[in-house]
């Protein structure tokens, strides 16, 4: 697999406060990272940084060979890669069909692989409920259609903030099966969740935060047979 993401050295700050101190981070074509750690660790801060949404960075980011760091978030955007935010960002007001073609666009090289039929194949929920407005979804149907928005910009990487977080353990489950259909896809994908169990199944690489710093970074199962550092950093 080439390299896709080249993050370097990568500092963060909010003001005074500094969040990321010197992150070094790479994903593949088509890999899937577990972004894991204790809430404040930076998680959130990271891909607020990758898409160009954290004013102060200093490092380098390189996306697809190109220097992303001072880019604008649309231009980020453009270039490939989406944001399923914390909170997922939906338009209320809006219905499922609007939610999702508003975002519509073919990749940066053109490609149109993913539409509204495929999302509706992807999630039978969505294309059921397609003239409700996204006030009216349930917590995973609004999960459901904030990865679909991400998805119908034909993106090359997708960073998912909480994948699962406040969903039914059924719900989080179709989350869980929509991930692996992503990585089947080759899309490339950074997973941030708390239930490291489950996420560490479909991920092909584990990277761990604690203040700010990578403490691991590598296979899944090599981080599952660290227990004291599981213990250390995530309480499991």
């Amino acid at each position: 697999m080439s390299a896709l993401l080249q993050v370097a050295r990568l500092e963060a700050f909010y003001g005074a406060s500094q969040i990321l101190h010197g992150i070094d981070l790479s994903v593949a074509r088509g890999e899937q990272v577990a972004l894991i750690g204790r809430n404040g660790m930076g998680k959130t801060t990271l891909l607020r940084s990758l898409m160009g949404l954290v004013n102060d960075c200093r490092g380098d980011i390189t996306f697809a060979g190109r220097d992303i760091r001072r880019a604008a978030p649309e231009t980020i955007a453009r270039a490939g890669i989406a944001l399923v935010p914390e909170g997922r960002g939906i338009f209320g007001s809006l219905t499922v069909v609007e939610n999702l073609t508003m975002a519509a666009r073919p990749s940066a090289d053109g490609r149109q692989t993913w539409t509204l039929s495929r999302i509706f194949e992807l999630f039978p929920r969505l294309h059921q409920r397609r003239g409700n407005g996204g006030h009216q979804l349930s917590g995973g149907e609004q999960q459901m259609l904030t990865i679909g928005r991400a998805l119908m910009t034909n993106p090359d990487l997708i960073l998912i903030d909480e994948a699962t977080e406040g969903l039914a353990p059924l719900v989080a489950q179709d989350i869980w099966t929509t991930l692996g259909v992503i990585r089947g896809e080759g899309i490339a994908t950074i997973v941030v969740d708390k239930d490291f169990r489950s996420l560490s199944k479909i991920a092909d690489r584990a990277v761990l935060l604690s203040k700010g710093t990578v403490v691991f970074d590598g296979a899944p199962a090599h981080l599952t047979a660290q227990a004291e550092l599981l213990e250390r950093h995530l309480g499991v």
